[in-house]
């Protein structure tokens, strides 16, 4: 549990940028998974879907049904990719390092990559950056400026506090659920090499952990786009 993070020094102009490589090499491979994920769904299209295509297809009906709860779909059906690429790549991320973890010379190296708070912090930067961007693009800067002012004047700085909570709990709620599932996954992994009594009495808690850190997984995802959805339709419908 006290694995240490292989990290790499840059410096660049006179600024060192530290950078995680299991967490790089962690995304890369979240990535690639995803894409192959898409690029074997849409290879072969048929009227008639079946195998990955019918599991590609659901995928895609379930995020536009998010989209549509949360806003209207001539308004949401521009973000209904970016629900479908986030519900697949957090799921996938939360998945990797559910089987495994590697350790190389008492380094991580595999794990998932959402088990880490810059990751999950960078995540929710993103979609509150893109919440702000889609509402000053379809109402104008004028009228964006004027949310943070409604209904009274006096919300402004509550508001300000409400965009860093909601960047915080977006993150550190994914990162704290697949966290703490991956340490009791460690934890009953070390039962299991205490011999064989420890082996017997932990390989069914850790068969049952893993097959609830799915569900986990998949909650943690769902809740994801589901928020992400609900933080820009708030910026960019012009009711609220």
């Amino acid at each position: 549990m006290d694995h240490k993070s292989p990290l790499y020094d840059l410096d660049l102009f006179g600024i060192t940028l530290t950078f995680n490589l299991a967490n790089m090499l962690m995304i890369t491979v979240a990535s690639v998974i995803v894409f192959l994920i898409a690029l074997l769904a849409t290879r072969k299209l048929a009227l008639k879907p079946t195998g990955m295509q019918n599991f590609f297809e659901w995928v895609m009906d379930f995020v536009k049904g998010i989209v549509k709860s949360n806003m209207d779909w001539k308004t949401g059906g521009r973000f209904h990719v970016l629900g479908i690429t986030l519900i697949m790549y957090i799921f996938v991320s939360n998945m990797l390092g559910l089987p495994f973890a590697i350790v190389y010379n008492d380094y991580l190296w595999w794990k998932s990559p959402t088990a880490d708070p810059v990751v999950t912090l960078t995540l929710a930067v993103m979609v509150v950056g893109l919440s702000h961007y889609y509402a000053i693009r379809m109402k104008g800067f004028s009228e964006y400026g004027k949310d943070f002012f409604r209904p009274m004047w006096f919300m402004f700085p509550l508001k300000i506090i409400e965009e860093f909570a909601n960047t915080l709990t977006l993150g550190l709620r994914l990162y704290g659920n697949i966290f703490a599932g991956e340490i009791l996954l460690t934890l009953l992994a070390g039962s299991l090499a205490t011999g064989v009594g420890g082996h017997l009495a932990a390989v069914i808690p850790t068969l049952a952990w893993m097959g609830f850190s799915v569900f986990v997984g998949a909650i943690q995802a769902f809740i994801f786009v589901m928020l992400t959805m609900v933080y820009i339709s708030h910026k960019v419908s012009h009711d609220h």
